[in-house]
C-alpha cells in the first residue's frame, strides 16, 4: 500500500514553482491552517515553491491566521517571490491581502463566492468555465472592471470574464487557470486517504477542490490536513466525503491549527454531531434582546416585510440574512418568538440554527442541515430562497448598490452578487447616513441630534454590485430600508414610500441625498411599533394564518 500519511514537509515539497493552488476554507472553517503555515516555512527555508497563484472560493483566513498569516510575511518582504496573485471572493478578513492589493504588489481578482465554487466543479468536469448571468451589468462585467481589484490584475488578466450570447441572451463566462495543487481539510483519514468531515463546521468546497486538482489536463496533487487517522475499512462509506483515490498525501495537524472557526476549537453543536434544543434560554443567551436603537428599528422593518410575505405564501420562508444590520433580524425574530416561521441559511451551507458572526461567520450552532457550499449557492442563484436581506454601503438614483468596495477599501463581493441575482425579493438594510452620529429613538419618534456626515444615497455608486435596472428587467421586488425612510425600486428609480415619525422630509431625508427620489403620493409614516420598546406582537398575526 502506498504510504499517504506523511509529515507536512514531505507532502508540501511536491508542490512545484509556478503552481496554481486551490485552497479550501470559509474564514477558518475548513481552512488547512497547518498546511498553510508549513508551506510558507518551506519557502522561507528553501526558496521554493515560488510564484504561486492561489484560488479559494471564500477566503481561508481571519486576521493573523490562515492565508492572512502568510500575507503579512509576504507584505513585509519586498523581495518575496512566493506569491504571484490570488482569486477569491472576499478580503475583509485578511487586512494584509488587502494591503497587497491596494499597493499593487500581487495580482488580485475577486469573483462572486458562488461563481468560484461552481467554477471548481465546471473545470473539474472539463468545461471551459462557469456560464452564468451573475455579474452582468456590475463591476465584474468585462464592459467594466472584469473582477480585477488592482492595476496589476487588469494588466495581466490571469483570470478573465467574457461576455457571451446564448439564444439572444447575455451571459458571462468566467475563466481562470486550472489548479494542479489542492490543499484541503477534513477530520479523519484512513490508511488509503479516505477523508471524513464529521467534526468540521462545514463541508465547504472541499470535494470540488480535490476534484479540480485531479482532473485532466495536467492532473496534480491533493494534500489533506486532518486531525486523526483511522484503520482502512473502519469508516462507513457514506461518511467518506473525499474518496482516497483523490488524495495523495495526508498530514496530521496539531490541534491548535485545526479549530472549527475563528474562536471555537471544537463544539459538537457546530458540526451537527449534537443538535441542541433551541430553548428560549439558549436563544436568549445566543441571540440576546437588543436595546431599541437605529439598528433594531431597521431590523424590525425588514421583519415586517418577512411577516407579510409569510402571510402571502401561507408557509414558513427560506431566506438569507447578510452580515451587518441584517443579522439583527435574527434578534427580532427571537424577540417576537417567530423564528420557527423563518428558515435562515448561511452561505457556507448551514440551514437553521443560530449563525455565528465576525471571525466565526460561516459556522452555526444547532443547524438542522449542512450541505456543501456549491449546493447552497445553487439555492441562491436559482431563486430557491424566498427572500434575502443584505447590507449596503452606497445606493444611487437607479437603485444600484455597492456593499463593499470604495477607494482604499477592497473587501470584494463575497456571496452578494449571486444572492441578489437569484433571490426574487431583496430587502437592502442599513443606516441612512454613515459616520459618527447621535440618532436615538425617544418617545416613539426618531430623534436626529447629530447626523452622520457621509451620504450613502449618492448620484453614482463607486462600484455596481447590484444593478437596479437589470433587477427591474428580471422582475425582482426590491426595497431599501433605513431607520428614517423606506424606498421601493421602480422602473423610474427609487420611490420614497415611508418616513419615520419625528423626521422632517426635506431636512432629514432629501437634503441628505445626492439625488431626488420619487415621492409616493401616498407617502406614509413608518409603523409606530418599530419605535416602541415592547415587542410588535407579530406571533399573534401569524398564529391566525397557521391555526
Amino acid at each position: 500500500m502506498i504510504k499517504k500519511i506523511v509529515d507536512a514537509e514531505t507532502a508540501l515539497a511536491r508542490i512545484p514553482d509556478n503552481a496554481i493552488v486551490a485552497i479550501s476554507g470559509f474564514n477558518m472553517a475548513g481552512t488547512p491552517d497547518y498546511l498553510l503555515r508549513k508551506l510558507y516555512e518551506l519557502y522561507e527555508t528553501t526558496g521554493h515553491p515560488q510564484n504561486l497563484f492561489i484560488i479559494s472560493d471564500a477566503i481561508p483566513a481571519i486576521p493573523g491566521k490562515g492565508l492572512d498569516f502568510i500575507a503579512e510575511k509576504v507584505y513585509k518582504n519586498p523581495d518575496q517571490k512566493f506569491l504571484r496573485g490570488v482569486l477569491m471572493s472576499f478580503f475583509a478578513f485578511s487586512p494584509w491581502l488587502q494591503k497587497l492589493a491596494l499597493e499593487n504588489r500581487i495580482e488580485v481578482y475577486s469573483w462572486p463566492l458562488g461563481v468560484i465554487a461552481h467554477w471548481f466543479r465546471e473545470i473539474a468536469s472539463g468545461r471551459p468555465g462557469v456560464i452564468t448571468r451573475v455579474g452582468l451589468h456590475t463591476f465584474i462585467d468585462p464592459r467594466t472592471d472584469e473582477g480585477c481589484l488592482n492595476e496589476l490584475a487588469c494588466r495581466r488578466k490571469t483570470c478573465k470574464v467574457e461576455l457571451i450570447n446564448i439564444d439572444g441572451e447575455e451571459y458571462l463566462l468566467y475563466k481562470a487557470p486550472k489548479p494542479t495543487v489542492a490543499l484541503i481539510r477534513g477530520t479523519t483519514a484512513d490508511e488509503i486517504g479516505n477523508i471524513t468531515m464529521e467534526r468540521e463546521a462545514i463541508f465547504g468546497s472541499v470535494l470540488p477542490i480535490a476534484q479540480v486538482a485531479k482532473a485532466q489536463p495536467n492532473p496534480g496533487i491533493v494534500i489533506a490536513q486532518v486531525e486523526r487517522i483511522a484503520k482502512f475499512s473502519s469508516i462507513h462509506p457514506k461518511e467518506v466525503h473525499v474518496p482516497g483515490p483523490l488524495v495523495d498525501y495526508v498530514v496530521i495537524a496539531p490541534r491548535e491549527y485545526h479549530w472549527q472557526s475563528g474562536t471555537r476549537e471544537y463544539d459538537p453543536t457546530i458540526s451537527g454531531e449534537i443538535v441542541p434544543p433551541l430553548s428560549a434560554e439558549l436563544i436568549s443567551r445566543l441571540i440576546p434582546k437588543i436595546e431599541l436603537n437605529v439598528e433594531k428599528v431597521i431590523a424590525r422593518r425588514v421583519t415586517l416585510e418577512l411577516v407579510e410575505l409569510i402571510k402571502k405564501l401561507k408557509r414558513p420562508l427560506l431566506v438569507n440574512l447578510g452580515i451587518g444590520i441584517p443579522t439583527t433580524v435574527n434578534n427580532v425574530l427571537a424577540e417576537e418568538n417567530i423564528s420557527e416561521f423563518v428558515y435562515t441559511t448561511v452561505e457556507s451551507g448551514a440551514f437553521g440554527g443560530i449563525a455565528l458572526e465576525d471571525v466565526d461567520f460561516g459556522a452555526a450552532i444547532g443547524p438542522f442541515a449542512i450541505i456543501p457550499l456549491p449546493d447552497q449557492f445553487t439555492n441562491y442563484e436559482g431563486g430557491v430562497i424566498d427572500a434575502a436581506s443584505l447590507g449596503f454601503m452606497e445606493i444611487d438614483s437607479e437603485g444600484n448598490v455597492n456593499p463593499s468596495i470604495l477607494p482604499g477599501r477592497v473587501s470584494g463581493p463575497g456571496g452578494f452578487p449571486v444572492i441578489v441575482a437569484g433571490s426574487p425579493r431583496i430587502f437592502f438594510a442599513g443606516r441612512f447616513t454613515a459616520g459618527k452620529s447621535n440618532i436615538k429613538v425617544v418617545d416613539g419618534k426618531l430623534v436626529i441630534k447629530d447626523d452622520g456626515p457621509i451620504k450613502k444615497f449618492v448620484k453614482r455608486v463607486n462600484k455596481i454590485l447590484f444593478n437596479g435596472k437589470y433587477a427591474i428587467k428580471t422582475n425582482k421586488e426590491v426595497y431599501y430600508i433605513t431607520e428614517r425612510a423606506v424606498f421601493k425600486l421602480s422602473n423610474d428609480g427609487l420611490i420614497l414610500q415611508e418616513i419615520a415619525p419625528g423626521v422632517d422630509l426635506e431636512r432629514d431625508i432629501l437634503n441628505k441625498m445626492e439625488f431626488e427620489p420619487i415621492i409616493d403620493p401616498k407617502l406614509k409614516e413608518m409603523d409606530k411599533r418599530l419605535f416602541q420598546e415592547e415587542p410588535m406582537k407579530l406571533r399573534e398575526e401569524l398564529e391566525v394564518i397557521f391555526k
